[in-house]
């Protein structure tokens, strides 16, 4: 019995000793901490400084902030943005803020001049359907989603990017990133054709984007009546054979996407080229945040000629991220990742709460050529950054 209250007191007081004792967190994943802190303060004070309809893009030189409206290719980041930040901080203010910000887009539905449809939809309300399950989402998804396919010619191989002089057929290397919405939609609708367009875009432009090097051509005009290569340029690169950093991120993210919906080894094998062209390039900047083009030939020095892009990164660390769960040697993405991650979660790239216009990243570049969104917060840069946290936590099982 002596023996027995022994241990029943000994058990006791373990007991007491470790619900005394405050939950530990692991220091490594501070920042991480940190910056879910951040982006929790950030988009609450933005879901309450803008309107729903009229969402955050960027701010302007002069301090005012862009906003996109329903036709913006951007307009759906900022609803993703918080539905993501929803399910990295757990605050259920952001996801009735979500809720209302995505259903100001309900007109989109609507819109067939575009391809950035999965852009404007399924970062919005595709989020919210995969989050929630609830079906009051899915006519928008499921109208659009044929407007996109209804961009696909078969002679071509593609689907088209722009509808507007001068080009004839034109196809961006961004459009890699709307096959997604088109792969859920034949899942989720039984559309087959669907992915069959998706695939072939994704082959074709394999085929004809990608150089020796693995780097990617901006845009490719085609003849819509024979589907011949009318010729090869930028729209937002330095030149026509540079490499624009967020398009050799969008390339990377795009058939990491495409391997995760077929299982096809010839798009996990192009996802690893894009990788490689990018961890292994010479002039990528130690803290890992690239500047708007590779082929600035200043790429290391920090100034005016050559801002960097957070977007790009954050769009390469995600696919990154979702590309080493697709392969046996997956710790060298995770770590290049993590490595994104963490810089753009330091001082120097993450706003500090209150700041920014209640953007989460600042120093993204849009449209270097045009003046236009040079080293400004944008939206589709907090967008991936999110998804890139979200996809880091489940990897490194960090419990949010």
């Amino acid at each position: 019995m002596k023996k027995a209250s022994s241990m029943l007191l000994a058990a006791s007081t373990l007991a007491l000793t470790c619900f005394a004792q405050p939950r530990q967190v692991n220091p490594a994943f501070n920042w991480f901490k940190n910056a879910t802190k951040t982006i929790d303060y950030q988009l609450n004070k933005a879901a309450n400084t803008y309107k729903p309809g009229q969402n955050p893009r960027s701010v302007n030189p002069d301090g005012k902030v862009r906003l996109a409206g329903l036709t913006d290719w951007t307009t759906g980041f900022f609803p993703g943005s918080l539905w993501y930040g929803y399910e990295l901080t757990g605050d259920q203010k952001l996801a009735d803020k979500a809720k209302r910000f995505t259903l100001a887009l309900d007109s989109i539905r609507h819109i067939k001049n575009t391809h950035d449809l999965g852009f404007m939809l399924y970062c919005s309300y595709g989020n919210a359907y995969r989050i929630t399950g609830d079906k009051t989402y899915l006519p928008v998804l499921t109208e659009s989603a044929q407007h996109l396919y209804e961009r696909f010619n078969p002679k071509v191989g593609v689907i088209r990017s722009w509808d507007f002089a001068p080009w004839h057929y034109p196809v961006i290397i961004d459009n890699m990133m709307n096959l997604e919405y088109l792969y859920w939609a034949a899942n989720t609708f039984n559309k087959p054709a669907y992915a069959q367009a998706a695939n072939t875009h994704a082959i074709t432009t394999m085929k004809n984007h990608y150089r020796k090097d693995n780097s990617s051509y901006h845009v490719v005009d085609y003849d819509p009546a024979t589907g011949q290569v009318l010729r090869k340029v930028t729209h937002q690169g330095l030149t026509d054979e540079s490499a624009w950093a967020r398009g050799q991120a969008w390339g990377l993210y795009g058939y990491t996407m495409c391997y995760a919906n077929t299982k096809s080894q010839t798009f996990l094998d192009q996802a690893e080229r894009i990788a490689s062209f990018i961890m292994n390039h010479p002039r990528m900047p130690k803290d890992k945040v690239p500047v708007w083009d590779f082929d600035v030939h200043n790429a290391l020095d920090i100034d005016e000629r050559a801002p960097r892009d957070a977007s790009a990164a954050a769009v390469i660390a995600s696919a990154l991220l979702d590309l080493s769960t697709h392969v046996k040697d997956g710790k060298k993405y995770v770590d290049y990742a993590e490595d994104i991650l963490r810089s753009l979660s330091s001082d120097a790239y993450l706003a500090k709460p209150g700041e920014n216009k209640f953007f989460i990243l600042k120093h993204s570049v849009g449209a270097f050529l045009y003046n236009s969104e040079i080293d400004t917060p944008i939206d589709y840069a907090d967008y991936y950054y999110l998804e890139a946290l979200k996809r880091y936590a489940s990897i490194k099982k960090i419990n949010l």
